[in-house]
This record gives C-alpha cells, sequence and structure tokens, in this order.
C-alpha cells in the first residue's frame, strides 16, 4: 500500500488527485503544518527535505512532485515524446516559477530574514502571480493536448497551483482560458474526493 504523506491546500494534493484518477488505493497521511510537524524528527526520518508530499512506495521513498506523478500515474504521461515534453514543460513553470512567487508570500523566511522583506515579497505576490496567469493564458491553447480533461499529469499540477489565486490576490476570472480550465476540472471526481476529504 502506498503512503502519501501531504498538507491540504499544497502541491501535495495534486498526487492525491492522480491516485484517485487512476483508481490506486493509498493511505493518506496528513502532515500538520500548523504544529510544524514537517520540521520534527519523525517527519524528517521520512523526508529530510522537511516538505511534503513524500510517498512510501514499496520499492522506497519518493519526493518532489513531479516525480511522484509520473510514479503513480504513468499513463497520464502521452506517449508521443513532444506532447510528453510539452506537459513536462509546464510542470516545470509551475514547479520553479509560480509555485516560489506563490511562497514568497507565505514563507519568506526562505529567502530573508528581516520582517520587512518579508512584507515587501508578500506585497509583490499578486503582480507576479497575475504575470504568471498571462503567460499561461497566452500559451495553454497551444499545448497539444486537451487541458482540463484529466488526461496529463499537468492536469492536476495546474488545478491545485490555481486553487491558491484567490488568496494571493488574483481573479481567475480575468484569464478566461484558466477559469474554463479550472470549472472543467471542478467536475472531475478525483477532484471531488480531494475536497470531500478536506484536502483542498
Amino acid at each position: 500500500m502506498l503512503r502519501l504523506h501531504y498538507a491540504p491546500r499544497t502541491i501535495s494534493v495534486a498526487v492525491a488527485i492522480a491516485l484517485e484518477e487512476v483508481g490506486t488505493a493509498y493511505d493518506a497521511m496528513r502532515v500538520d503544518f500548523a504544529t510544524a510537524e514537517q520540521t520534527k524528527e519523525d517527519y524528517r526520518n521520512i523526508n529530510p527535505k522537511g516538505r511534503v508530499p513524500a510517498l512510501e512506495t514499496p520499492e522506497g521513498i519518493l519526493t518532489e512532485t513531479g516525480a511522484l506523478l509520473e510514479y503513480v500515474a504513468p499513463s497520464l504521461i502521452p506517449t508521443d515524446p513532444f506532447a510528453a515534453a510539452k506537459m513536462r514543460e509546464l510542470m516545470c513553470y509551475l514547479n520553479g516559477t509560480m509555485h516560489p512567487h506563490h511562497a514568497h508570500g507565505l514563507r519568506g523566511e526562505r529567502w530573508a530574514d528581516q520582517e520587512a522583506s518579508f512584507a515587501d515579497m508578500k506585497q509583490k505576490v499578486p503582480e507576479r502571480m497575475a504575470d504568471c496567469c498571462a503567460y499561461l493564458e497566452e500559451h495553454l491553447a497551444a499545448l497539444p493536448f486537451a487541458i482540463g480533461e484529466m488526461q496529463v499529469l499537468s492536469d492536476p499540477y495546474l488545478y491545485v497551483v490555481l486553487t491558491w489565486l484567490k488568496g494571493d490576490g488574483v481573479d481567475i476570472e480575468d484569464h478566461p482560458l484558466l477559469a474554463a480550465f479550472q470549472h472543467r476540472m471542478n467536475t472531475q471526481r478525483s477532484v471531488q474526493i480531494a475536497y470531500e476529504k478536506g484536502m483542498l
């Protein structure tokens, strides 16, 4: 049995959605960020990075969202090499650009020590996230797969990132393609289960 260590409303929930989508049984192990459980010895023995997600498998422990997604749902990787590369390109953008912009508003201590710096970073989040949305809005239509139909691993990844927008001061309805994607994903049973379990 797989054991997924996750925290609600974090990117780790994308892995739970993928597991639900492909019908793989797993134990969901909630990591309590409110008590900083991710920083304590018991959890660091599972993931020394002190982050979620972490996945316990029969072969060993995996970390990093993109790696977990490919492990749990290989059927959602396009068989066409170009389409697969475009999927990974999108996930890399979400991981390397959009996720850090979001995190600057919540975890400024990763990048600075002064309280004034935290406030400055937080103030910048709506602008940066809106810029990312504008980029996605322009380029989603060019992707070689039907986004929002849960055909590729980037669908749950993008969906979870978009759930952060309201808290980041961005109105998704200003970006019609992203809004349509989110509305389609809301109808997926795997997404609904994540809500029912209190993950989102």
